[in-house]
């Protein structure tokens, strides 16, 4: 005689004694990133911060944004290393929030997966966490998703949500933007997380390089290279802004510099970026020569070795430069900013990259 089993959410594939495994093993992560105006700990329906402090500012403007890492979590997947992809998004969400002057405060992640596999959510949170403690803000919740069924059991993808604050006076932007201002180029730790869609399909899918193989003019294997993580500006930005004048930043993701840059620069100023003033790691030309990419095309999709990008009154350029120095920053005037004239763009790149 046969006997019928009922339906269960764990015969449809959701395990939720691993969410809560992973949730266990999360909390020593988050609470290293826990600020004064953090109220309560992990496991509420909400994260708290307590905005009294905002009592202070005489206009404050909150700042929010909000990102994900792209297929740069396929090179995590196949790799098996999963803490450098949280670094990243802290990056990608910070490193927009600060762009407009604001100090970051509080973040909260999305991770959704195939299959729970404690160990792996844990190393992801931890990798936020690190990412919250470099960018000066709190990680006060997320949510863990499983979706079997629509993901594979080693399938995931990662996202986020930041807040900032700016007093309104000190709000930055292409209005503060003036002739004769330097463009200071702050340089990325290498691809970043943005242009991995081509990446992958002119290194792993057209070439056939494999990411254990080490490559030597990167020094190291593929994956490693590919999997550096995004730099974090945020905390060097503010330090800008507390030693010099800055007019304005620009966050070099998809699109690239000339294009990212364009979007600070008032009508009728034009930026000129000069390429001779650096020199692109190597994971860049890998990608154009074996590919085929030609520079237009490579300079649309990935940083091309900057990141960040800040704009200054030349007589704030020492003090610029001098100040990033002090916090291990590579940095240089790249260009400036000019009126127009027969310019029909916000900005552009001129001469080849140094050798």
């Amino acid at each position: 005689m046969s006997q019928n089993t009922g339906a269960s959410y764990a015969a449809a594939g959701v395990d939720i004694e691993a969410g809560d495994r992973a949730v266990e093993l999360m909390k020593e992560w988050v609470k290293k990133t826990r600020r004064p105006e953090v109220l309560g700990g992990l496991g509420g329906f909400a994260g708290l911060f307590d905005a009294s402090a905002l009592k202070n500012y005489e206009r404050p403007l909150l700042a929010s944004a909000t990102d994900g890492v792209g297929t740069k979590v396929d090179i995590a997947r196949q790799m098996g290393v999963y803490d450098s992809i949280g670094h990243d998004l802290v990056a990608m969400v910070m490193d927009d929030i600060v762009v407009c002057g604001a100090e970051p405060l509080f973040m909260t992640d999305y991770i959704c997966v195939g299959k729970v596999h404690p160990e792996r959510v844990a190393a992801l949170v931890k990798g936020i966490a690190e990412g919250c403690v470099l960018a000066g803000c709190a990680l006060v919740g997320g949510e863990t998703a499983e979706h079997p069924g629509l993901l594979g059991p080693d399938d995931f993808d990662v996202a986020g949500a930041g807040t900032g604050v700016v007093e309104a006076d000190r709000l930055l932007g292409a209005d503060r933007v003036r002739t004769g201002d330097a463009v200071i180029a702050m340089a990325s730790s290498g691809l970043h997380s943005n242009g991995y869609s081509l990446v992958r399909h002119v290194l792993l899918d057209r070439a056939g390089l494999a990411l254990g193989a080490r490559i030597d003019e990167l020094g190291r294997t593929l994956g490693e290279e590919l999997l550096e993580p995004t730099r974090i500006y945020s905390l060097d930005c503010l330090a800008l802004l507390r030693t010099t004048e800055v007019h304005a930043f620009s966050h070099v993701t998809g699109g690239g510099l000339a294009a990212n840059l364009a979007r600070v620069i008032p009508d009728g100023l034009h930026a000129t970026v000069d390429r001779s003033t650096w020199t692109p790691a190597p994971v860049f030309d890998l990608v154009g020569r074996t590919g085929s990419v030609e520079r237009l095309e490579l300079e649309k999709t990935l940083n091309m070795g900057v990141g960040m990008i800040a704009i200054v009154p030349q007589e704030s350029v020492d003090v610029a430069l001098a100040t990033l120095a002090d916090r291990g920053v590579d940095a240089w005037v790249a260009g400036e900013i000019t009126d127009r004239g027969e310019h029909t763009t916000g900005a552009a790149l001129v001469g080849d990259y140094a050798k």
